[in-house]
């Protein structure tokens, strides 16, 4: 599992970006039946109990960041409440895209680990 973080963590930016396509935004309904569309629906499930306003931020803070970094923003949300994930997307969006980077890669690393780990148990 450990394993699988570090090769996401190295990933070249071309690679994490066809990744990060993949990725639904936070507080969108996830549809489809795949693997991924059900991993997604599970780690996002916090966001089903989340208040009207944090949803709305958390919408319009998902525009401004694609709009400042030109992909959509990744989070680890298994075990995050929406207002846990509202505050790191705010926090995020003063990054610079250099400082940015790293933090989008540790949390696909993140996602990875706990997709494996979800799989092997």
């Amino acid at each position: 599992m450990a394993r699988a973080g570090e090769v996401s963590r190295a990933l070249p930016w071309d690679e994490v970006a066809q990744a990060l396509a993949a990725h639904p935004r936070i507080g969108d309904r996830v549809s489809g039946d795949s693997a991924e569309a059900s991993s997604s629906r599970r780690e996002q499930s916090s966001m089903s109990s989340a208040a009207d306003d944090v949803r709305d931020a958390l919408l319009q803070g998902n525009r401004d960041y694609e709009d400042r970094f030109d992909h959509v923003f990744l989070i680890r949300a298994a075990g995050r409440t929406p207002e846990e994930m509202l505050a790191e997307l705010r926090r995020r969006l003063a990054h610079a895209p250099e400082q940015e980077r790293p933090e989008v890669l540790e949390q696909l690393a993140q996602i990875t680990e706990l997709r494996v780990r979800g799989l092997v148990s």
